[in-house]
């Protein structure tokens, strides 16, 4: 997959990347990074010699027929691991084992602590979980990462990109050992998400939105369905005004 996804996009793309030494030649550690486009975990593991491992949601590996063997085997080539999101704590501890056992292999695990894609552009709220349980756990160093851009490459809903130059910003990496053996204290847990999702934005500008991105995406769709009722009322109050005119 190094060779025939990454090459390609490599050389279509042509990505720019600032801090590519603070990634370790060998020996696990975390890369958290902000989360703008699906593209996001094809673009970081192409600039990268290492593999990357991401969590991925398990319909992706589970759909039957030709198509769904042929995304399965897809998305195991790029390093993605299933994770069933049937019940949002099953998933979370799915997705903490995931990336221990990841990061005792020695490799690198990818995470995005936002839990999702941005709805907007912005860099919203880390979730206190995944993130900060596995560098707890394991005392491995977590690299934040930002990616530059490819929301525009490939916006949400949208199949085919767009050819333009997206970055990635690669920070230095961040040390929780003074943490070690408190994964289980939610205070210790937010502040070691917070710190991590700050070092994100410095290296990515973006504006930060102190909500859950899940939340922002619910907002946003009852704002749009309020509009869209708003716009059907004042339809048929128009029709009606223009029935008894006549």
């Amino acid at each position: 997959m190094k060779v025939s996804v990454g090459v390609p996009l490599k050389v279509a793309f042509r990505p720019w990347v600032e801090g590519l030494e603070n990634v370790p030649a060998d020996g696990p550690a975390i890369l958290a990074s902000n989360h703008l486009s699906f593209s996001d975990s094809f673009f970081l593991p192409a600039v990268l010699d290492r593999k990357v491992t991401f969590i991925a949601k398990a319909e992706y590996f589970t759909t039957p027929g030709l198509k769904g063997r042929m995304t399965a085997a897809f998305f195991k080539g790029v390093g993605q691991l299933p994770v069933d999101r049937s019940g949002a704590r099953g998933a979370g501890e799915a997705a903490i084992r995931s990336g221990v056992e990841v990061i005792e292999r020695g490799e690198l695990f990818g995470i995005y602590p936002e839990g999702t894609r941005s709805p907007d552009g912005r860099l919203y709220r880390g979730k206190p979980g995944g993130l900060a349980r596995v560098a707890l756990a394991t005392g491995a160093p977590v690299i934040p990462v930002a990616m530059i851009d490819t929301e525009k490459i490939q916006p949400p809903g949208k199949v085919m990109p767009k050819l333009m130059r997206p970055g990635i910003r690669i920070g230095e990496p961040l040390d929780f050992s003074r943490y070690q053996g408190m994964e289980h204290d939610r205070f210790v847990l937010r502040a070691v998400t917070d710190e991590v999702m700050y070092e994100i934005m410095k290296l990515s500008g973006q504006e930060y939105v102190d909500i859950y991105a899940s939340a922002a995406k619910r907002q946003i769709a009852e704002a749009a369905k309020a509009e869209k009722l708003a716009e059907k009322q004042a339809q048929k109050a128009l029709e009606k005004e223009r029935s008894g005119t006549k």
